[in-house]
């Protein structure tokens, strides 16, 4: 694929993660629910939001140099992908149906939720960049998921409050929440699985 359009697919990629954070936190700053304080707190402790930003910072990094293949990199990379899928599974599989959003939070949350994964995944698949991900690349990629479930599970025990109702503890106790994360975790393992085996055929199939 020629560059520019790769460029130009990144780039609006970057600019929906951009529109919907700062949707997220002009929204949550009008919001008076929630158990945070400022509207930073409440909109960035949620693992759609930062699996955005990761998609957001990696999607621009590759508007500036499409052909980026650092470790680092590939490693930030394949967790944004991985991330962002799950976000957009979850969302639509688990929550989707509990919320009733309008107006700005309406399109806040389908830009985080939907059109930003989808932008990331078919990005991913059309322009890659290919050959970043490994066995090892993917392994990596999971500790980002594992440390935010871990993070929130220990700090939801101390404050009394989780982000979403599946890891709710003080609802479905931690047996309930520990399968929800052992379902997520294979999610996670096999969304990376999947990509290293569709990048290396992709990779293949590249003139």
């Amino acid at each position: 694929m020629p560059t520019q359009w790769s460029r130009l697919w990144f780039a609006v990629t970057a600019a929906c993660v951009a529109a919907g954070v700062v949707i997220s936190v002009f929204t949550a700053a009008h919001s008076t629910t929630g158990h945070f304080h400022t509207p930073v707190e409440r909109a960035f402790n949620t693992f759609t939001v930062q699996s955005n930003l990761i998609v957001g910072v990696t999607t621009f990094l590759l508007v500036l140099s499409p052909r980026r293949s650092s470790p680092v990199f590939a490693t930030a990379r394949l967790i944004g992908i991985v991330a962002i899928t799950v976000t957009g599974i979850v969302y639509h599989v688990a929550l989707a149906s509990v919320l009733d959003l309008q107006g700005w939070d309406q399109l806040g949350n389908q830009l985080v939720h939907t059109i930003v994964p989808l932008l990331a995944v078919v990005g991913w698949l059309a322009f890659g960049p290919r050959g970043l991900t490994s066995a090892r690349v993917a392994w990596v990629s999971l500790l980002f998921p594992v440390l935010w479930l871990t993070f929130t599970l220990i700090r939801g025990a101390v404050v009394h409050w989780y982000p979403y109702p599946f890891i709710d503890v003080t609802k479905l106790g931690y047996g309930g929440t520990f399968v929800n994360c052992l379902w997520v975790t294979l999610l996670l393992l096999g969304l990376a699985a999947g990509a290293t085996t569709i990048d290396r055929r992709l990779g293949r199939s590249e003139p």
